[in-house]
């Protein structure tokens, strides 16, 4: 086993639900017959990311169906989770290249290949037909658990009301490429929202009751499901500030900064990117998802400020 990263939960068997019942595999329809939203709950956009796919396979083999409306239920990369090896177990977040950095239609429409960019397709008119989306994920290196909202001040609202977990981040596009909630179907104005859960770490045992916490409040905040049993929560709202990309091979922080983080005064340094200091801009500065590990070009750390905070 690798010693950084013990899958310390059982690695769910999804033979039963792989071929979906909509004829794209791993694609699930449940539909009240009742008039009502249309939203879709995506898991395992990263082979390796499966405590979210374990809750959505659970919730079929119980029988779920929705209040009213129409539910869908992905299980996206399932030829990257096929390959997961809990010795090695971060070698099957994607087999060719990252699901969740092409969703561009300029990226979609064009010629590049790959098995990911395939599996993007074939889910495009699914992700396109849903009001709502929420994508489950988790996350690599300690951290606490955050919902990630766009621009769109509808989605935040949204992420209120779903009160699970208790930070919100209202976030910019990803440099790296364009993740689901970055397609322009969700963009502000538009009339579909997008919301990416990060549960916490992966293979942790508390990581699969906040991945179900968020999908069960979506559920309630829609009128899909019981509103009984609902936190009592007003999440807290941070923006971003910053998005710091490592411009060298050399970056390294200062400290092993968990993810969420709230750094008090402006200035502190947190990190070195070669000679160049990597100091907090302003303050109460929270770290979200720091990458210890981080290859040149890629995020290091993303910086925001509390929501109304002044710049």
């Amino acid at each position: 086993m690798d010693e950084a990263f013990p899958v310390r939960v059982p690695v769910p068997d999804l033979r039963d639900v792989a071929a979906g019942n909509t004829g794209i595999p791993g694609v699930w329809q449940l539909d009240s017959a009742r008039p009502g939203p249309r939203a879709a709950i995506i898991s395992l956009m990263h082979g390796n990311e499966f405590q979210g796919a374990t809750v959505l396979a659970r919730w079929l083999r119980a029988g779920l169906r929705p209040a009213r409306g129409a539910l869908t239920l992905v299980f996206a990369n399932l030829d990257a989770f096929s390959r997961f090896d809990p010795e090695d177990p971060t070698l099957s977040r994607y087999v060719d290249e990252d699901l969740n950095r092409v969703w561009s239609p300029a990226l979609l429409d064009g010629s590049r290949d790959s098995l990911e960019m395939r599996r993007a397709r074939a889910l495009r008119p699914v992700v396109e037909a849903a009001e709502v989306v929420l994508d489950l994920h988790s996350m690599l290196w300690p951290s606490d658990p955050v919902m990630i909202a766009g621009a769109s001040p509808a989605a935040l609202e949204l992420a209120r009301a779903i009160a699970a977990p208790p930070v919100i981040l209202v976030d910019g596009e990803r440099p790296e490429g364009p993740r689901l909630i970055d397609h322009a179907a969700f963009a502000p104005g538009a009339r579909r929202l997008a919301l990416l859960a990060e549960a916490g770490p992966h293979w942790e045992p508390g990581t699969e009751a906040v991945a179900e916490a968020c999908a069960a409040g979506l559920l309630r905040a829609l009128g899909m499901a019981p509103a009984a049993g609902a936190p009592n929560i007003r999440p807290e709202v941070w923006t971003l500030s910053r998005c710091v990309i490592a411009a060298s091979r050399y970056f390294a922080f200062t400290e092993a900064f968990r993810g969420g983080a709230v750094i008090p005064r402006a200035g502190t340094l947190i990190a070195r990117d070669g000679e160049a200091e990597i100091r907090t801009p302003h303050d109460d500065c929270m770290l979200v998802m720091p990458s210890p590990r981080v290859m040149r070009g890629h995020v290091a750390v993303r910086l925001a400020r509390r929501a109304g905070a002044p710049d």
